[in-house]
């Protein structure tokens, strides 16, 4: 049996070459900007360097706190629903041409854009009622708990 020997493509090989090249680019260029800030930093030994807090403050107290994780519910809440807006206005613009078009049935067009949105609702609906969006109590609401 005789196995034939084929050259790869040249033009496949260019392609390897610059994806190799452009990730030796991207590694290079954070190692150097890193190496080039270790030289050129200055070196000042003090203890108040080491110290937590570096601006001068003397750290008081136990680092295992309790906090109201509310500012970061309502972060998230935020960038879920400014997530949706960014998704529904571009595809909005994209079915509006199938729309003109009669290619596809209105259901085909608005079934998932109605689902999608339908489970954001859940989600709001499950946030609102587990006092996520609540920011802060009024004094009738404290008196009746």
């Amino acid at each position: 049996m005789c196995v034939r020997y084929e050259p790869p493509d040249v033009t496949e090989m260019n392609d390897w070459i610059a994806i190799g090249a452009l990730a030796l680019v991207g590694l290079l260029i954070p190692l150097a900007m890193m190496v080039v800030s270790y030289l050129l930093r200055p070196s000042v030994p003090e203890t108040s360097k080491r110290a937590t807090y570096e601006s001068g403050e003397v750290p008081t107290g136990g680092t295992r706190i309790r906090f109201n994780i509310q500012y970061y519910m309502v972060a998230l809440l935020f960038l879920v629903f400014d997530i949706e807006t960014v998704l529904l206005f571009p595809w909005a613009v994209v079915y509006l041409d199938a729309v003109e078009s009669d290619a596809v049935s209105l259901l085909e067009i608005l079934g998932p854009m109605v689902a999608f949105v339908a489970i954001l609702f859940v989600g709001l609906g499950w946030a609102w009622r587990n006092g996520v969006v609540q920011w802060a109590q009024t004094p009738r609401q404290v008196d009746g708990e």
